[in-house]
């Protein structure tokens, strides 16, 4: 697969990933108005987390946390590695994305590896 190949799949699966997250998202502001409704009430913390249905909150944040975590350093590998692999230097790439030469050779050789 060529580095353009992989990026543009890696961009594919980020935008599935933000998809999943905007579900989320929605999930979690259904849960904060709940117990908002349910604290409004008199309920008491205890009460309220115990009846909270999974996922709770806190684990939709980690699943959107870890989704975007990867994805995006999918994204970012593949993106420096069809820039270099267009005709910039590292130098260049670098300030681009403002991370210092010796980060964007690291990303190079994990893209690679990861492209075999």
């Amino acid at each position: 697969m060529s580095s353009e190949d992989a990026f543009l799949r890696a961009l594919d699966d980020l935008e599935g990933a933000l998809d999943e997250n905007a579900e989320r998202s929605k999930a979690m502001k259904r849960r904060i108005a709940q117990i908002r409704r349910m604290r409004g009430k008199g309920g008491t913390w205890s009460s309220i987390v115990s009846a909270e249905a999974p996922p709770l909150i806190v684990q939709l944040v980690t699943e959107s946390s870890r989704a975007l975590d990867e994805h995006g350093g999918r994204v970012r590998r593949t993106e420096v590695l069809a820039l270099h692999d267009d005709g910039m230097t590292m130098e260049q790439i670098a300030e681009k994305f403002g991370v210092t030469r010796q980060r964007v050779s690291s990303l190079l050789r994990e893209a690679r590896a990861e492209l075999g």
